[in-house]
């Protein structure tokens, strides 16, 4: 059974990793330069793009479709994340036990997720198995059942996890940030429901959503292994062949975030609180990305090398964690960062940002630091291509991003491409001090609350 039945996070996860991890993930990569991306469309006119690796006996593939939770409508949030728990929970004349013991048989796996703006699957399966898998993939996506048996177990679970999410103080601070940031727009409700919500979905709602949303016009696909353009193509048009040519448009506007410097408190009874912090960002083709990724890198991206770290955490031991990172949405930009720290720091972590947030936009980055970043961020770029999933997986990011086939060969000169001017005028530009907003979730001590909340 799949088994992602639980809520959405707004911000992407920390990349924290040890120097010994790093090394020892490098050290197996596949170098990005080794791969090489076919373009295959099949008979019917579906394209996928494909890297050959024919050394297991192994094909994984990934797809998406442009569309995910921004897409739930009004009162049904949730919809989507409940439709990837649902999807392989029986299909045609399967039900739940028959569609899992057919996968179980051969050994295939397969799951299905949802994130704020795609909705997307992964199949991996040994060639021997190739015919039993896509046929199952074929009807998962075209003849869900959404049985009553296994809607009622997976809507429970889901509530359940709602429950202890609304206990979760990090889970809370996203809840809060993405509210706070982007009121009166998709991007500012829950992802993964409300109880409420979660309550009203019917199969009728599920069988909507497939209908509107699964379509050769916002279908992407990835796959790596061994298989051949001609095998792919016969593939390709038997699991996707069957979908309608259009999807139902999802209109989402651009929207900037709603950050004024305020710092929201969510009290909560534990010892530790959850801290998020952020304000715009550049957006994924803002002709300043590479040097605002770069400068993102020295600030608090570089986990145990950037400046918020060793301010905060070297220094001072005053935070658990603490870090920065750019989420470049669809329609919005965003710089957000994240600590933890005892109720007792809190209001000296918060300052020690603020200050270090002024100190870089005022007066930028070294050369030095510039170069490490560069080094890191060009050297650790094979550890996307450690495993066929990963590829595959990324081979689909790119497209959804709207960048070219030849991106993974360009990617590292575009780096190589900043000059420390580049990253100090961005630093100056996309540094507001004035706009950072935080949420706090705990019991912070001398706080002062420019707005308090009690927890929802």
């Amino acid at each position: 059974m799949n088994t992602h039945h639980g809520w959405r996070r707004f911000w992407a996860r920390l990349p924290v990793l040890s120097a010994v991890l790093v090394l020892a993930l490098f050290a197996g990569a596949l170098p990005a330069r080794a791969i090489e991306i076919e373009k295959v469309v099949s008979p019917g006119g579906i394209t996928a793009w494909l890297v050959q690796d024919h050394q297991n006996p192994i094909v994984n593939l990934r797809f998406a479709f442009r569309g995910g939770s921004t897409a739930d409508p009004v009162g049904k949030e949730g919809l989507a994340d409940f439709v990837s728990g649902m999807l392989d929970e029986g299909a045609g004349d399967l039900d739940s036990q028959a569609y899992q013991r057919r996968l179980e048989k051969e050994s295939i796996a397969l799951s299905f997720s949802s994130s704020l703006e795609s909705f997307g699957g992964s199949l991996r399966t040994l060639v021997r198995a190739r015919d039993e898998a896509v046929e199952l993939l074929r009807l998962a996506l075209s003849a869900p059942r959404f049985d009553a048996q296994p809607l009622s177990r997976v809507r429970n679970q889901i509530l359940v996890g709602l429950r202890q999410a609304a206990e979760n103080p990090d889970h809370v601070a996203n809840e809060t940030m993405s509210r706070k940031f982007f009121p009166n727009h998709p991007y500012g409700r829950p992802s993964g429901g409300t109880p409420e919500s979660i309550a009203s979905i019917t199969r009728d709602d599920m069988i909507g959503f497939v209908k509107n949303r699964f379509a050769k016009d916002n279908l992407y696909l990835g796959v790596v292994g061994d298989i051949t353009p001609a095998a792919l193509g016969q593939l390709l048009d038997k699991v996707f062949g069957h979908l309608p040519d259009k999807s139902v448009p999802v209109v989402t506007a651009d929207v900037l975030p709603v950050t004024s410097g305020e710092t929201f408190v969510i009290r909560k009874p534990v010892t530790q609180s959850a801290i998020l912090f952020g304000h715009a960002g550049p957006m994924r083709h803002d002709p300043d990305y590479y040097a605002a990724y770069l400068l993102n890198y020295v600030l608090g991206g570089g986990s145990f090398n950037s400046r918020l770290w060793v301010e905060v955490r070297e220094k001072r031991g005053l935070a658990y964690s603490v870090g920065t990172f750019l989420h470049p949405l669809d329609h919005a930009g965003l710089l957000l960062g994240s600590a933890g720290t005892d109720n007792a720091r809190v209001s000296e972590t918060l300052q020690l940002v603020r200050t270090e947030w002024q100190r870089v936009a005022r007066d930028g980055i070294t050369a030095k630091e510039l170069d490490d970043a560069k080094r890191y961020v060009t050297g650790s770029y094979a550890l996307q291509f450690t495993s066929s999933g990963r590829i595959a997986g990324t081979l689909v990011g790119l497209q959804l991003e709207g960048l070219g086939s030849d991106y993974i060969d360009k990617r590292n000169g575009y780096f190589a491409a900043v000059t420390l001017a580049d990253v100090n005028r961005v630093a100056e530009k996309v540094l507001q001090l004035s706009n950072l907003t935080f949420i706090v979730v705990g019991q912070p001590e001398g706080v002062t609350e420019l707005k308090a909340t009690a927890p929802r």
